[in-house]
Formats: structure tokens, C-alpha cells, sequence
């Protein structure tokens, strides 16, 4: 009988002892929808790939940074990349913004044929996704996990309270009021009542 596949927890492990084949299967586990993290925030392709490429760097570098308990929080691998993800897409945001729209690369092609987003566009969407991130920073472990599952890696609520370990009703008040919270913050933060 073939032993069990690793986990991405212990793919991590072996990883941080330089273990290339590791990081070349949490590559081939993850990538996929890091990609699509990157490139709903980023909408270009181009600098999506950049963006996880960047990440995947990181994550070689810093796989000892991985700790699976933080102040007896869980923190699951995958909230853990797509975290490093984000903080890339946010720095290219920002990177995007500090450049004149006519040094943008012409042959960077956009989603659906949309037309390339202006300075101040984009200088509104780096702000939109830093508000985003304070807030969720904000809030309480198991609200912002239960999010970042449901929302950031598409699970449903069950197969988020499996992942959890948590029961179905405590998961979808979590997601609620956590939306909740987040909706409340970002109101705050733009002046809203």
C-alpha cells in the first residue's frame, strides 16, 4: 500500500532543509490558484506571473517562516501563501502607481479586452486593497481564517469547517460576522456611516 501524499504542512518542513523536490510539489499543489489570487488583484497576466514568481522565491527563501500556530492561532499553509501572494500583488500595486501610465508595457495584455485602468485608478485600487488588508488584519484568528478559505481559496462552508476542524454553524457565523466586521471597517476607513 503507498504511503499517504505529504501534507503542504510538511512539504514546508522539508522545504526550509532545502528539500527541492518539497518545494517543487507545494509549486505544483498550489500554484494554480496562487496564480488566480495574483491575478484577481493585478488584472494583467504578465505581472500576475511576475507576482508568483516573486512569492515562490519567497516562499524558498522563507520556508522556515512558516509557523503553523501563531499565538495558538492555526494558520494553515495555504492562508500562509496566499498571504505572501498578496503582500507581492500589493507591492506591485504600488510599484504601478509610482509609474506614468505611458511607461506601462503596451504588450502587457489585459483580461477581457478591458482598457489599461489610469494612474489614479490604480492608485485607488492600492488603496482599496491596503484598507483591506488593515482590516482583515484586524480581525479575530478565526474570523479572518474562515474568510481567507471561503473567499481567498473558494472553499465551501463544510469544506472550510473540515479544514478547520470546526463545526459547520460555528464556520458560517464566523464568515458572517466576519464579513460583517470587514464591511463595518472598510465603511469606517472610507467615512461612510
Amino acid at each position: 500500500m503507498a504511503s499517504p501524499a505529504p501534507s503542504l504542512q510538511e512539504l514546508l518542513a522539508q522545504t526550509a532543509r532545502g528539500d527541492h523536490a518539497a518545494f517543487a510539489q507545494v509549486y505544483e499543489r498550489t500554484h494554480a490558484h496562487l496564480f488566480g489570487v495574483a491575478l484577481r488583484m493585478l488584472r494583467r497576466e504578465q505581472a500576475a506571473e511576475d507576482v508568483l514568481q516573486e512569492a515562490f522565491v519567497s516562499v524558498w527563501k522563507h520556508a522556515a517562516g512558516y509557523r503553523p500556530q501563531i499565538d495558538g492561532l492555526e494558520i494553515q499553509p495555504m492562508t500562509w501563501l496566499i498571504a505572501i501572494v498578496r503582500n507581492k500583488a500589493l507591492d506591485a500595486l504600488r510599484s504601478r502607481t509610482r509609474r506614468k501610465e505611458s511607461e506601462l508595457p503596451e504588450d502587457d495584455s489585459l483580461l477581457a479586452g478591458a482598457a489599461a485602468p489610469s494612474a489614479l485608478e490604480l492608485l485607488d485600487q492600492a488603496s482599496q486593497a491596503m484598507q483591506i488588508q488593515a482590516c482583515l488584519g484586524a480581525l479575530d484568528g478565526s474570523h479572518r481564517q474562515s474568510l481567507a478559505l471561503a473567499y481567498y481559496q473558494g472553499l465551501s462552508h463544510s469544506e472550510v469547517a473540515t479544514r478547520m476542524g470546526a463545526p459547520l454553524g460555528s464556520v458560517k457565523a464566523w464568515i458572517r460576522r466576519g464579513l460583517d466586521k470587514l464591511k463595518a471597517c472598510l465603511d469606517q476607513a472610507q467615512g461612510r456611516p
